[in-house]
């Protein structure tokens, strides 16, 4: 499956204004306070309530919009690792009819990426697949049983998809049972059948024509003489014949052989699915084999088919149930079911009851009914009921399809596709409010420049811009959490990072909490910011801590921290669909805690979810945590058994490459204090309220500044006036993006130096900016901040 870089897209004029008004009006209550209460205390906390009270509204107001954009750009890394474990056919298009993705079995099946539903289908198939998809687009979801494609049966499963149901997935696989069918003739004919033979049962796998496709060695034996005659291909009824009285013998054996009870297993659907018949011998007597022997026999039958299968009597209690049944039905061994209404929610009870009497009083043919399961009751799934003749006390089958590895595929989908929804909202939400910190902590900074220590107002401007750099840091929090938080990558050892942070650790543990370290051996190294690994370390310590002491804080417990490499084969053992086989650096932090419950496991990711009391917890840290391991190219699993701890392991890809070139970046150093400058430089930034306090903090250090509210504005001024020394200008804008201004400018200046200014990743703007000499400097900056980087990059243009 492909992915593509999001488009860089540009909030609402009304969305930036209400955010200007509601910055202001934080700024206005924080003076109010001041002026009436005379409180720095009370004035920071009016501020930072109206910075939390905007966040919220402003993320209510664009959720149902950035969802939907979060949607469409979708990252389907972790889909296109989900459906390259699938064997099924999987291909997702859009409202346009655009092909957005396919998988490896799609390309296979087809022999190439067509878009549904052009597809190269046999007669009329290709209209049925059109008036399908139409009916999932209308309907939600719709189904084809039985379509062929070069004579290939297939069918076809579609449902609508995304949070604004924009999408259709369409999943193509082999027509019902066409595999299980498969399965039942090479168990027949191998040792199954062996099995079956030597339990005195005749098996054979019959196709729709009459023809035979599998028969155990005993039946080749009645039939033919010899049990490695060859009987596949041969019409079935040429080696049986009837009497007068309507006993069915083997044609070789004549009358002098035994009759013949001829037991028919409808374990598929469809005028062209093939027919599963056993043979057994009549007693003596010539009556019919209904007793022990015979129900002997068909139990043995039943247990070796691997498809889920079980015997109902006439009353409606269970007789048997294989394996596969079991495992399907989620049986539990130790209580197992009278009825079959016993394994399904109450409001299901009814309907499977009247379907087993109908079919237990005499009904034909079969029927399937959409069922669920009183254990798992959100995930239907398919049972086909049939009447059953000649199986003793048996008078009705079951049969029942194990969905359980589809069903959590499927799950494990939506919960990636969710979770990449929510972090582009919430990368947008914090790139907005970048805008507004910016603007705040760049006024206060001018205005200390006109205050020295001593005045009364300099704490209160210190008060505003300290609180203005909190709000920053939550900022960051869900750029973290979006995957688009600038980081500083290093190549470094997991215990390197585990024993910078220890001794933190065990002050936040308190005396109650014991903490255990262990490091394995030959530990590769990984690639990542070992800050922000830092903060991933002390964020489930604490979480740990507190799920350790939440209902009494001396009762304390331990906290285990262990590091061991995981290789490629140790990966192909776990089994794990989302994890790619490769070599790894586990990082383990477990406790002894009351654990996780399992009705809250896949939200604990989500940002703002918390299950602390109001007030204890922003319900960012592990949100932040998930963040920065995916932005690191790790992989996080939290297991964890109510009453028994949490587990958290953190699988960190083993970096293998040459030590990381650096990156030019403008960013803060400990510098000289001198900041002042020469020279023009040309702003261009949309948000006025940046562009003003950026265009007087660069006039203070000596520059000449011209500015321009978008990226034609800037084109007209490079076109009319002189060349700029410096051209800042911010990456997303309305009409015309920073990059592409950039692209035009550079076609009348080559060598004109860039400085992007963005509340987005570096990383991530690297990615979709093909432009090669430019600098970033990340929103919220301060006067210096700005000065320095400008500083910086006429330097290195001087010295280039």
């Amino acid at each position: 499956m492909a992915s593509r870089p999001a488009p860089l897209t540009a909030p609402t004029a009304g969305q930036r204004q209400a955010l200007i008004v509601a910055a202001l009006c934080g700024v206005a209550a924080a003076v109010i306070a001041l002026w009436v209460l005379h409180s720095i205390p009370v004035a920071g906390g009016f501020a930072a309530a109206m910075f939390v009270l905007t966040g919220a509204a402003f993320a209510f107001s664009r959720f149902a919009p950035a969802a939907s954009e979060a949607q469409s750009d979708t990252d389907w890394s972790v889909a296109r690792t989900l459906a390259a474990a699938s064997g099924d056919a999987l291909a997702v298009t859009d409202r346009a009819g655009k092909l957005v993705c396919a998988n490896e079995a799609y390309r296979a099946r087809f022999d190439g990426y067509p878009t549904p539903p052009g597809l190269p289908l046999d007669g009329g198939g290709a209209a049925d697949l059109a008036n399908a998809g139409r009916i999932a687009w209308r309907d939600g979801s719709a189904r084809i049983d039985r379509i062929t494609s070069r004579g290939r049966p297939m069918a076809v499963a579609i449902e609508r998809a995304g949070d604004a149901g924009d999408m259709l997935v369409w999943r193509f696989h082999d027509a019902a049972g066409l595999d299980l069918a498969a399965n039942v003739q090479s168990l027949i004919a191998g040792t199954t059948g062996d099995r079956l033979a030597a339990a005195g049962i005749m098996a054979a796998l019959i196709a729709p024509d009459g023809k035979l496709l599998a028969a155990n060695r005993v039946l080749r034996e009645r039939s033919m003489g010899h049990e490695e005659s060859v009987v596949v291909g041969r019409d079935f009824a040429r080696f049986l014949a009837a009497d007068a009285q309507g006993q069915v013998r083997f044609e070789r054996e004549g009358e002098k052989g035994n009759s013949l009870r001829i037991i028919q297993i409808p374990f598929l659907e469809g005028d062209d699915a093939p027919i599963l018949v056993a043979l057994l011998d009549e007693e003596d007597s010539g009556r019919p084999a209904i007793g022990a022997s015979a129900a002997a026999h068909v139990k043995s039958l039943i247990s070796l088919l691997p498809v889920g299968l079980a015997l109902v009597d006439r009353d409606g209690r269970f007789v048997q149930m294989n394996d596969p049944f079991v495992r399907a039905a989620q049986v539990d061994p130790n209580h197992p079911p009278l009825y079959p209404g016993d394994l399904v929610v109450r409001e299901d009870k009814a309907a499977v009851a009247d379907a087993v009497r109908k079919f237990a009083n005499g009904a034909t043919h079969s029927t399937d009914m959409a069922i669920r399961l009183k254990d798992h009751p959100d995930e239907p799934v398919a049972l086909t009921i049939a009447g059953a003749r000649g199986l003793g006390d048996a008078a009705v089958l079951l049969s029942l399809k194990d969905n359980g590895e589809e069903t959590r595929l499927k799950r494990e989908v939506a919960q990636a596709t969710k979770m990449q929804a929510v972090g582009q909202l919430a990368g947008g939400v914090a790139h907005d409010f970048n805008n507004i910190l910016t603007a705040i902590i760049g006024h206060c900074d001018l205005m200390l420049m006109r205050h020295s220590p001593g005045d009364s107002d300099y704490d209160d401007i210190q008060q505003v811009k300290a609180n203005s750099n909190r709000a920053a840091s939550l900022t960051r929090q869900l750029l973290a959490f979006s995957r688009q938080q600038t980081l500083r990558p290093q190549v470094l050892q997991l215990p390197d990072v585990i024993s910078e942070v220890s001794q933190l650790l065990k002050r936040l543990m308190g005396e109650t909490v014991k903490l255990e370290v262990h490091h394995g051996r030959n530990l590769g190294p990984v690639r990542a910011d070992p800050g922000q690994l830092e903060q991933v370390v002390v964020n489930l310590a604490v979480n740990a801590r507190d799920a350790m002491t939440a209902k009494d804080p001396t009762a304390g417990g331990t906290l285990t921290i262990a590091t061991r490499a995981v290789t490629a084969a140790d990966v192909r053992k776990l089994g794990n669909d989302i994890l790619p086989v490769a070599d790894y650096s586990l990082l383990e932090i477990s406790d002894t805690g009351t654990g996780i419950p399992p009705e809250i496991v896949g939200k604990i990711f989500e940002p703002f979810f918390t299950t602390k009391e109001v007030g204890k917890g922003t319900g960012l840290g592990l949100s932040t945590v998930y963040g920065i391991v995916k932005q690191s190219g790790g992989y996080i699993f939290a297991d964890s058994k109510p009453g028994q701890g949490a587990t958290f392991s953190i699988y960190l890809p083993v970096h293998t490459a040459g030590t990381p070139t650096a990156t030019k970046r403008a960013e803060a150093r400990d510098k000289p204090a001198d900041l002042w400058g020469t020279g023009t430089i040309l702003l261009v930034e949309d948000e006025d309220m940046v562009r003003v306090v950026a265009e007087r903090a660069l006039t203070r250090q000596g520059y000449t500044v011209m500015t321009a509210e978008h990226g034609e504005a800037a084109l007209e001024l490079l076109a009319s006036g002189e060349r700029p020394d410096l051209l800042i200008s911010d990456v997303v804008m309305p009409t015309m993006d920073g990059p592409t201004m950039v692209r035009h400018a550079r076609e009348r200046y080559p060598d004109l130096p860039i400085l992007f200014m963005s509340g987005y990743a570096e990383e991530q703007l690297r990615k979709s900016i093909d432009l090669d000499n430019v600098s970033f400097l990340p929103k919220p900056f301060s006067v210096q901040q700005l000065a320095e980087a400008a500083r910086d990059v006429l330097a290195a243009a001087a010295n280039g």
